[in-house]
């Protein structure tokens, strides 16, 4: 029997898949652009406020007659046992190759930002934690776990990691990014990508890009993100995880910057992403997207419309289902409205990756390769526990109260403080799609902080109250709480935020906040713990930063954890017990006020404190701030002598910024090096620091290390002002800090030459190395 070429492994995949093209009819190839959701008909159950009307009835049976280019979300959408999902998926796939001419299965996808966002899965830390870990090898360690668990039940895309970088914390999706600097974003978003891909898994890039500069922090509002914020904040983190992190896929945003929708901008999604990049993957839509160019944006004045705009930017696949890319598409280039060859490029580049992951060879199976599936094993659950332990920052320690003693008594009071739920963001199937199911288990264990608490610390006598609700008005319940507070020695207060969905939480997708006050009468219950006299240590289980200034100085400690995942509990009841030795350091600033913002820590001068406004925008915890139970002195820096050397603009040489790291106290404990760059002059306004590289340096008592950066001139490049990315000559000062305000050694050296541009190809991280130190 002689094998049609397409099916031959042996030749290219380029060649196989021209080969393929050329034998399919126009309703097969437009039939490789979309994918179904099997729940989501016209009578299915919207999951968002602008998805009514979005869906379509289709016969699953007629439609893939013609094949299918996806399967949304089939784990994802209900709960599911996930050997019988497999089970399942497999036969849904045997339909669909069954009923095609070629045979060809559809790509199944499903999201995965904390975890695979599948019943009985591993919730793990939302991305804000993990960029507190500041530590990339751990997240893609995670991803690995996360990639082969989907690739277990047959799932080949997952759609994470989220690049968006935090510009307004009022912003409902901060929980889903990784943290409010780009380089922070770029390094450990790429890691991710790396462990994901790794596992053989089709990682997506979202939201590309400007999502997280929406107006007024309100989601899909229009962006007005100038060209060089755009360049130098928003696009680097996408730039780092396609050229070193292998991402294939990309995810088109549902905002508009200046006017033109991503999912119709040809700029972001051919030219810059494809012709300056070099991307060759999909990109597909975030969800309903290319519908939305019609209903929402109003740029296109019908489903047709909406395809050829989409399209003809480059969108390749439309999720979740067929609204724009299905019949309506088909009809038009039937009629001569749109060009075949717009169908016949995205159709090639969905038969390319399908054609790389092996689904057009003669033998792929859809089943499962192991028989007994588990996605929350022990493995997973000790690598939950660990990120959620390096992700807790202390912020404030000034009694030493923390560690708590063993036999004390403590009050646990707060409506975050036995809930399991407290634990898990918004993408962690609990949270995003269990709400639908009423009276459905968890499908995992999730100790609560007061569960942990009452096992981490045997010997203590706790009590507990829940003081009043995450977002209501009610303060019934202000005096059992404070009565409990009274009698103890300490009290915890656990407080935060509920993640959900369009509102029905206070933080999470649709969930934006007015202001960063802390969500109901949390506040005025916090003020009420605090009167009673009883030292109050807060701890905040939270999505975004909240206003703290309100207390400072009035609490014996402050513990922050960003939705820290099913293994949470035990992490912060470890952190406050001493058999953690805290190590996060914050990924975004901690307002001192509750207004006044947006404010990042990436401002030129005029976005400083100065005499021209009365309004002061200066955190109260700074980017990159966290303290320890240990200290750590930092010696022997760069030589003096070699300061105000020079180096060239266009040359190789880089300079070396290097110093010691020593544990002095008495507890094993890892300290966070940042390197920062400040440009005195430039041709455009620049923030006044940025981080260029860091290091976590794991240290036991006494135990030092030396940590060298070394300095490359393309790091230090930006875009100018003909809108070019260009390294400038003249002097520079690198700072190796703590935090971005707390500076230990300044470095000041000479950039010489000419201007020079730079592209793709430029250097984009220091070169980093660690050596032993004998004591």
């Amino acid at each position: 029997m002689t094998t049609a070429p397409w099916r031959d492994p042996a030749l290219p995949a380029a060649a196989r898949v021209d080969d393929l093209l050329s034998r399919m009819t126009l309703e097969e190839k437009t039939a490789q652009l979309y994918g179904v959701w099997v729940k989501s008909d016209a009578n299915g159950e919207d999951i968002a406020p602008d998805e009514q009307g979005m869906t379509e009835s289709f016969d699953f049976d007629e439609l893939i007659t013609r094949g299918l280019g996806q399967l949304t979300r089939v784990f994802g959408t209900a709960p599911v046992d996930p050997a019988l999902g497999a089970r399942a998926l497999a036969r849904a796939q045997r339909r669909i190759m069954a009923a095609n001419r070629f045979g060809i299965p559809a790509v199944a996808h499903e999201e995965c930002l904390a975890g695979f966002t599948a019943w009985r899965a591993t919730a793990y830390p939302v991305p804000l934690a993990w960029g507190a870990t500041f530590d990339p090898a751990l997240v893609e360690e995670m991803a690995r776990r996360i990639g082969h668990d989907l690739a277990s039940v047959g799932i080949h895309q997952g759609l994470s990691p989220v690049l968006d970088v935090v510009r307004d914390p009022r912003w409902g999706r901060v929980e889903e990014t990784i943290g409010e600097d780009p380089y922070l974003v770029a390094t450990v978003g790429t890691a991710y990508v790396r462990g994901l891909e790794s596992a053989g898994i089709v990682a997506t890039l979202k939201h590309f890009a400007g999502y997280a500069a929406s107006v007024g922090a309100r989601n899909h509002a229009p962006v007005r993100a100038g060209v060089r914020e755009f360049a130098d904040v928003t696009l680097p983190p996408f730039e780092m995880a396609l050229r070193e992190g292998g991402a294939r896929s990309v995810m088109a945003a549902y905002t508009e910057t200046d006017g033109v929708p991503v999912s119709a901008d040809p700029h972001l999604l051919t030219e810059l992403l494809r012709e300056d990049w070099g991307f060759t993957g999909t990109v597909v839509s975030d969800y309903f997207g290319v519908g939305f160019l019609e209903t929402n944006h109003r740029v296109a004045g019908s489903r047709a419309e909406a395809a050829h705009a989409a399209l003809a930017a480059g969108l390749d696949v439309e999720l979740p289902t067929l609204r724009c890319y299905g019949k309506p598409l088909l009809e038009a280039v039937r009629a001569g409205g749109i060009p075949e060859s717009l169908v016949d490029r995205a159709a090639r580049r969905v038969l390319l990756q399908k054609c790389e992951l092996g689904m057009l060879d003669e033998g792929w199976d859809p089943e499962p390769a192991v028989d007994r599936i588990s996605l929350d094993s022990t493995a997973n659950r000790a690598l939950a526990r660990r990120l959620a332990e390096e992700s807790v920052v202390l912020l404030d320690n000034p009694d030493d109260v923390l560690p708590l003693a063993p036999d004390i008594r403590i009050a646990v009071v707060g409506p975050r403080a036995d809930d399991p739920l407290a634990m898990l963001g918004c993408y962690s199937f609990p949270s995003h799609v269990l709400p639908a199911h009423p009276g459905t288990p968890l499908g995992i264990e999730i100790p609560t902080v007061l569960q942990s608490l009452r096992t981490e610390l045997p010997d203590a006598k706790i009590t507990y109250a829940a003081g009043s609700d995450v977002d209501g008005a009610d303060t019934g319940g202000f005096p059992e709480a404070v009565a409990r507070a009274s009698e103890a020695d300490v009290c915890v207060a656990v407080l935060g935020d509920r993640a959900g969905l369009f509102g029905r939480g206070t933080s999470g997708e649709g969930c934006d906040a007015e202001d960063l006050r802390l969500p109901g009468v949390q506040s005025e219950l916090l003020d009420a713990l605090i009167a009673t006299g009883t030292p109050v240590v807060a701890l905040l289980l939270t999505g975004r930063p909240y206003a703290l200034g309100r207390w400072h100085g009035r609490l014996a400690g402050v513990v922050q954890a960003f939705f820290p995942g099913e293994e949470g509990g035990p992490a912060v009841a470890g952190v406050l017990s001493g058999r953690v030795s805290p190590s996060g350091r914050l990924p975004v600033s901690v307002p001192h006020r509750p207004g006044g913002q947006p404010w990042t820590y990436l401002q030129p001068p005029l976005g400083l404190l100065g005499a021209a406004s009365n309004l002061d925008p200066t955190p109260l915890y700074p980017f990159g701030h966290g303290r320890s139970y240990t200290t750590f002195e930092w010696t022997d820096f760069t030589d003096a002598e070699e300061e105000g050397a020079g180096i060239a603009t266009d040359g190789d040489d880089t300079y070396d910024v290097s110093l010691t790291v020593r544990n002095t106290g008495e507890r094993a404990g890892a300290e966070v090096v940042q390197l920062y760059l400040h440009d005195p002059v430039a041709s455009v306004t620049r923030p006044d620091v940025r981080l260029i590289a860091y290091r976590r340096v794991e240290l036991e008592p006494g135990e030092a290390r030396r940590v060298t950066f070394r300095f490359h001139p393309d790091v230090s490049s930006f875009t100018d002002r003909s809108g070019r990315r260009t390294v400038e000559p003249g002097a520079l000062e690198l700072r190796l800090a703590a935090s971005s305000v707390d500076v230990r050694h300044r470095v000041r050296l000479t950039l010489a030459g000419p201007v020079r541009e730079v592209g793709p190809d430029r250097r984009l991280h220091c070169e980093t190395e660690v050596q032993a130190v004998e004591s």
